[in-house]
C-alpha cells in the first residue's frame, strides 16, 4: 500500500490569495528591521533567498545566523487565519477515501501548519506531520529533509508519493526513487511526474494505477 505526503499551502489549500501576500510581507519586515535594509532592497533580498534555497529562512540562517525559531514565530503571525484559508469542498472526504497512510509534510512552522489543518477540519486524517522544524530546518527540496522523513517513517521511497504543488520539491523526490503528483492547473506536464492533478479531490481516483506503476526513474529535469 501507498503512503501519500502531502504538502500543505497550494496542495491542500490556496494560500495564494491570502496567506502568501500576508507571508511575503511580514518576512520583508523582518528582514527590514533585523538586517536594516529599505523596503526594495528587504523584498529582493527575501525573493533571493527563497529562490536560491526554497526558503527565506535558509539564507537567513547561512548567511546572517538568524534564529529560525524566532523568524518563524514572529513572520507567521496571522490576526484571523480562517477567514484567509481558502480551500475546496470535500477535501476531508476524498482524504478519508484515500487508501494508505497519510503524512503532512510543509516547510511552514508547525504552529501554523496545526492551525491550517484545524480550520481544515483534517488533522485527524493525517498519521504524522512534519513541519520546517522536525526535518532540522531542512526545507524542502533539499534532500536531507526528504531523507530525514523517509527513515523516520521507515518508508520505501518507491512505495512513497509526494503530492505538491512545486516541481523543485517534486524533481527532489523523484530522484530519491519517490512518486510524484503534481497539483495545478497549467498546462504543461514533465515527462517524469507520474501524475498531474488540478484537485487533490481526484486523487482516491488515481491511487490504484500509481500503486500498479514502476519504480520512479531519476528526474531529467526536462519537459515537454
Amino acid at each position: 500500500m501507498l503512503t501519500w505526503i502531502f504538502d500543505l499551502d497550494n496542495t491542500l489549500h490556496d494560500a495564494r490569495p491570502h496567506i502568501f501576500p500576508h507571508l511575503s510581507r511580514s518576512m520583508t519586515a523582518y528582514l527590514r528591521e533585523h538586517l536594516v535594509l529599505d523596503e526594495a532592497a528587504a523584498s529582493a533580498l527575501r525573493v533571493h533567498y527563497w529562490r536560491t534555497y526554497g526558503a527565506t529562512l535558509l539564507g537567513l540562517m547561512r548567511h546572517h545566523g538568524t534564529d529560525p525559531q524566532h523568524f518563524l514565530l514572529h513572520t507567521h503571525q496571522f490576526s484571523d487565519l480562517a477567514r484567509m484559508v481558502v480551500a475546496e469542498g470535500g477535501l476531508r472526504q476524498a482524504l478519508k477515501r484515500l487508501r494508505g497512510r497519510k503524512i503532512l509534510f510543509s516547510n511552514a512552522p508547525q504552529h501554523y501548519v496545526r492551525a491550517v489543518l484545524e480550520i481544515l477540519r483534517i488533522t485527524g486524517q493525517f498519521d504524522a506531520l512534519y513541519s520546517v522544524e522536525h526535518m532540522r530546518y531542512q526545507p524542502k527540496p533539499l534532500v536531507g529533509g526528504f531523507r530525514l522523513l523517509l527513515a523516520r517513517e521507515r518508508l520505501s521511497p518507491e512505495r512513497s508519493v509526494l503530492v505538491e504543488d512545486s516541481l523543485a520539491n517534486l524533481r527532489a523526490a523523484r530522484r530519491l526513487g519517490m512518486k510524484t503528483v503534481w497539483v495545478t492547473r497549467e498546462t504543461r506536464s514533465p515527462a517524469w511526474l507520474d501524475a498531474k492533478v488540478a484537485s487533490v479531490l481526484a486523487l482516491p481516483r488515481l491511487a490504484s494505477t500509481l500503486g500498479q506503476g514502476q519504480a520512479a526513474k531519476p528526474a531529467s529535469g526536462q519537459s515537454r
